[in-house]
């Protein structure tokens, strides 16, 4: 791995957090499209290498932030995090199952709706 490949990563992950400390998102809208659109990688090692980004407790902080002010529902968090576990499995196991091209549609189209319904949506 080169030098400025590791500062790539490096400001990826400064961005990808900030925007998780500020909105809370950096994962699928940071860090996945900036692993295919700079690095190169296809959507199945972006996705696979975002998830495994959070692994560690890498919102542990912004979210004790959140936790002090009163702004986090921790029984709604780990009910979620207990879903989430079990989803992310399932939803793995069908993404390298279906072709690569069909996958970056398929995200492209989430993160469409997802933009135009925060941007028009009530």
């Amino acid at each position: 791995m080169t030098a400025s490949t590791v500062l790539i990563l490096i400001l990826i992950g400064l961005v990808a957090g900030v925007f998780s400390g500020l909105i809370g998102i950096g994962g699928a809208l940071i860090i996945i499209p900036a692993l295919i659109f700079i690095l190169h990688m296809d959507q199945y090692a972006a996705q696979g290498t975002s998830l495994a980004i959070m692994l560690p407790p890498i919102g542990l902080l912004a979210a004790y932030n959140y936790y002090k002010a009163g702004a986090l529902n921790l029984q709604y968090a780990l009910i979620i995090a207990g879903a989430f576990f079990i989803g992310g499995y399932l939803g793995s196991k069908f993404a390298l199952a279906i072709p690569l091209d069909t996958l970056r549609k398929i995200f492209a189209i989430v993160l469409l709706a997802i933009a135009v319904k925060m941007l028009w949506g009530k």
